[in-house]
């Protein structure tokens, strides 16, 4: 998996790493490499890196993920005490929700390119601690639209965070390494909207509204600390001007440089290309927009749920305290927990032969490149890669999960039923949703390489559009059309997209043929 997994960082941003050479320049005639362009050797390398401290740095990386998804959700039981003290409806306070999401889709578009320019940490460290600082204004806030415009600020900063963590990932495992890491990053953002509400019940049970934010604000203060002292540099153009900085110093020869020293992208133009670009892909790139229009469907429902259990499905109906309604979005983060569970399965299908023929067949001549001595001839090589719609296999189980699941959750809410059973239906919605998403967001990655950081900024910005819209539907749509109806309804829709990662695994290379964007 390329380095564009992060929704705007671009993919092999510098060349193989190579001795640093000390001798005079090479005459003009040459095509030799420019002798002072410093680069990584050896340990210098991140993916050189001790595999205790890649892993501690992935796991504060994700529990930071998790806590600014988490922060979109926590607003589920703030709503009814603020509606109280601030005397206003139950669609204004939703907004705390869509505000934040939509914050969190328009950031990485806007923030993202920074670490091309900046590398991770600043980003990471600038990101965070306005996060954490704009949660101050949200726990504080004396009216609902000082509540309002912060919410939409404090997604607005962890957008910056998201955006280039999947580049973190990269930054520091090899290709062949890469999967296990990558998904379970990709799980840890869906993981916090549902642990929102769990704590938000709880707290909101037995004291103030003003602590479910204290508590987001503490939990910030904490990864900002462990992203400072315990995450390192890892974004290789970064280090590389760090070292020719030092060269520079040491020797006093400022012929040594960087890549990025002398890099002639200008920020104002990357920033703009990356509001651009993602458009452009989803106009004329057909899978593009389907798979991002089935994404945002997912993240739609997941958050549409926020209003619907503790509201219809669990609280008023069944008559589930605070901490209780709360605590009903654990089926779906067992769910989720059991997607990461299986990942090493996963994995092992792509690597052994329970694949497609035609999949095994492409291994096998790329195992007979590397025999014949063709791997280093680059071209060969890349030439024998898998095929991108490979990676549509978990999605076609996810597709088929979800569906089962809300269709299972839709019949099984009446009252004659017991609480377990519509709750036990959340589970294959949870680990659908997952697989789905790594199903999407890999396809993307590779079908796209040349521009998948545009790419999973247009899905990032889709999906998030979707977030922020369904919560507010969520009300009419349950009041209107009932538990059952409304459950049933999303369940159709996702029966009608269902077919996608099944066509396009089937057709997608032939499609792929016509893009002007995919390889």
């Amino acid at each position: 998996m390329q380095e564009e997994m992060s929704s705007t960082t671009p993919a092999e941003t510098i060349a193989d790493s190579a001795s640093l050479k000390k001798h005079a320049d090479p005459p003009a005639d040459t095509k030799e490499p420019d002798p002072y362009r410093v680069k990584l050797e050896g340990d210098e390398d991140p993916k050189s890196m001790h595999k205790f401290k890649k892993w501690m740095a992935i796991v504060i990386i994700c529990s930071a993920s998790t806590c600014v998804t988490c922060a979109s959700s926590v607003v589920s039981f703030t709503q009814k005490p603020m509606q109280e003290q601030w005397h206003v409806s139950s669609y204004v306070t939703i907004l705390g929700i869509s505000l934040f999401v939509e914050g969190l889709g328009i950031g990485p578009l806007l923030l993202g390119p920074l670490s091309e320019f900046y590398g991770r940490n600043l980003v990471y460290w600038s990101s965070f601690a306005l996060f954490l600082v704009l949660n101050l204004p949200v726990a504080l806030a004396p009216n609902i639209a000082t509540y309002l415009v912060f919410r939409f600020l404090t997604g607005f900063a962890g957008a910056a965070f998201l955006s280039v963590a999947g580049g973190s990932v990269t930054d520091l495992f090899a290709n062949e390494e890469v999967l296990l890491p990558m998904a379970i990053y990709s799980v840890s953002p869906m993981i916090g909207p549902v642990l929102g509400p769990a704590i938000s019940g709880f707290i909101n049970q037995n004291t103030h509204w003003r602590w479910t934010y204290w508590v987001i604000v503490i939990w910030a203060g904490v990864e900002l600390a462990l992203l400072v002292l315990l995450v390192p540099e890892t974004y290789v153009p970064t280090l590389e001007a760090r070292k020719a900085k030092k060269l520079r110093k040491s020797t006093g020869d400022e012929r040594y440089h960087s890549a990025l020293e002398r890099s002639d992208k200008g920020l104002v133009n990357t920033i703009a290309l990356s509001c651009l670009r993602p458009f452009q892909i989803m106009m004329y790139e057909p899978m593009a927009l389907l798979l991002n229009i089935w994404s945002a469907l997912l993240l739609g429902i997941l958050y549409l749920t926020f209003e619907a259990f503790p509201t219809r499905v669990f609280g008023r109906d069944r008559g589930f305290n605070t901490q209780m309604s709360g605590l009903s979005f654990v089926g779906i983060g067992i769910g989720m927990v059991i997607a990461i569970a299986s990942q090493p399965y996963w994995i092992k299908v792509y690597k052994e032969d329970r694949i497609p023929y035609w999949e095994r067949k492409m291994r096998a001549e790329r195992q007979k490149c590397v025999e014949e001595g063709e791997k280093e001839d680059k071209s060969a090589w890349r030439k024998h890669e898998p095929e991108p719609e490979a990676r549509l296999l978990i999605g076609m189980v996810g597709a088929v999960l979800v569906t089962l699941g809300l269709f299972w959750f839709a019949f099984t809410t009446p009252h004659a039923i017991h609480w377990i059973v519509p709750m036990l239906a959340t589970v294959p919605f949870g680990l659908g949703v997952i697989y789905a998403f790594i199903s999407i967001w890999t396809f993307l990655v590779h079908a796209y390489r040349p521009y998948a950081a545009s790419a999973m900024a247009g899905n990032s910005f889709t999906r998030s559009a979707f977030a922020a819209a369904f919560p507010l539907i969520s009300t009419p749509m349950y009041a209107r059309l009932g538990v059952v109806g409304a459950t049933g309804l999303l369940a159709g829709l996702s029966a009608l997209m269902m077919p996608l990662p099944f066509v396009f695994y089937h057709y997608g290379k032939r499609l792929r043929k016509n893009s002007r964007f995919a390889l």
